[in-house]
């Protein structure tokens, strides 16, 4: 309660009044004590104080600011209306009442696929679903998991909440992935897929890409699409396990056919080799004979060119000598001479009876 200066006052007039009609022989009187002068000016300001106090804790109750942290967005209401600009990360000034801010996460989600359901804690951006069960081209069974990395677009976020409202994963993403992956692993018989997996994956992840992408204002921005397992029947699984074995024994029985028909080759080559090394040989002999009876022939001939009447008659001539010589020492020897004179004389010793009979004879 505000002390009352004007009873102090007050109080001071009457003692100052009742001191001067006593002659003023006992003094002025003086009040129990003088009030700061704050106190002297406080009904003048108490209802500023008041004021500001007031506006404090309507500030504290109402709370017509907010921050956003990074990786979120806000998207501001204006009487349930949606504004089309998002609120970045920062401080933002709202009209309490008339105004109303959504903060939504713009970081990176993970939607899982899988035949176990994992555990996702109190992570909210990690969203687990049943594996995606599908029917192959001839009708089999085949479940496929996967993990879809994907996040809402800060600029598409308001006109993505306006329209889908709070739920936007599962009426945007998870339809489409489901979609997307029947219409891809549909397409293809059971014993395909493991063989063509990398084939299969990419044309998930682009066909998934393009279709959330593409809708309007593109709301959702899609990181990556991991195909992690592809979950077969169990014949089908023994069938793929048998192919995989025939195909094992056929690779092998390719090798031993492959060496036994190197082995042949180089068995063959190194005996072509030695056969034409014998041929070679043998042709280099054969030359060298050739070589030789010509040069042979080309000796007889310039021998006999060499042989002149004259030179026939001398040799004759030194021949005849030489039986003479022989006569001397052997009187019965017998002396043929040969028509025309062109053939050495032959004579035979006669002391030999027996030699001589046969000749006679």
């Amino acid at each position: 309660m505000p002390i009352d200066n004007d009873y102090f006052k007050n109080r001071q007039q009457q003692n100052k009044n009742s001191g001067n009609s006593n002659g003023g022989g006992g003094g002025g009187y003086q009040p129990p004590f003088e009030p700061p002068e704050f106190f002297k000016n406080f009904g003048k300001k108490a209802g500023i104080i008041y004021g500001i106090i007031i506006v404090i804790a309507i500030l504290f109750i109402t709370k017509p600011f907010m921050t956003i942290e990074s990786g979120n967005v806000g998207i501001k209401q204006t009487l349930g209306k949606y504004e089309e600009t998002p609120l970045r990360p920062g401080f933002h000034f709202i009209i309490p009442g008339y105004q109303k801010v959504t903060v939504v996460d713009t970081k990176v989600r993970l939607m899982n696929y899988a035949s176990i359901e994992t555990s996702t804690g109190f992570d909210q951006s990690i969203r687990s679903n049943p594996a995606i069960n599908i029917l192959d081209a001839r009708g089999l069974p085949v479940s496929i998991e996967l993990t879809v990395q994907y996040r809402l677009t800060a600029d598409g976020a308001p006109l993505t909440i306006a329209t889908w409202g709070p739920a936007w994963e599962d009426k945007i993403v998870n339809p489409v992935v489901r979609n997307i992956v029947r219409n891809v692993v549909g397409g293809f018989n059971a014993e395909e897929l493991p063989t063509r997996r990398n084939e299969i994956a990419t044309k998930i992840e682009n066909g998934i890409r393009t279709q959330i992408e593409s809708l309007e204002g593109k709301p959702v921005s899609v990181e990556s699409v991991q195909l992690r397992e592809i979950v077969l029947p169990q014949k089908i699984k023994d069938q793929i396990e048998r192919v995989q074995i025939a195909n094992q024994e056929a690779q092998r029985v390719r090798y031993e056919v492959e060496r036994a028909k190197q082995e042949a080759e180089k068995k063959a080559a190194l005996a072509k080799g030695e056969a034409d090394k014998n041929r070679i040989e043998a042709k280099g002999r054969a030359d060298a004979v050739t070589i030789e009876a010509k040069a042979q022939a080309q000796a007889n001939k310039e021998i006999a060119n060499s042989l002149t009447p004259k030179l026939l008659q001398m040799q004759q001539i030194q021949v005849q000598g030489k039986f003479n010589e022989a006569l001397k020492e052997n009187k019965d020897a017998k002396i043929f001479l040969t028509p025309g004179g062109s053939t050495p004389n032959i004579w035979v010793d006669t002391k030999n009876k027996s030699r001589d009979t046969a000749i006679n004879q």
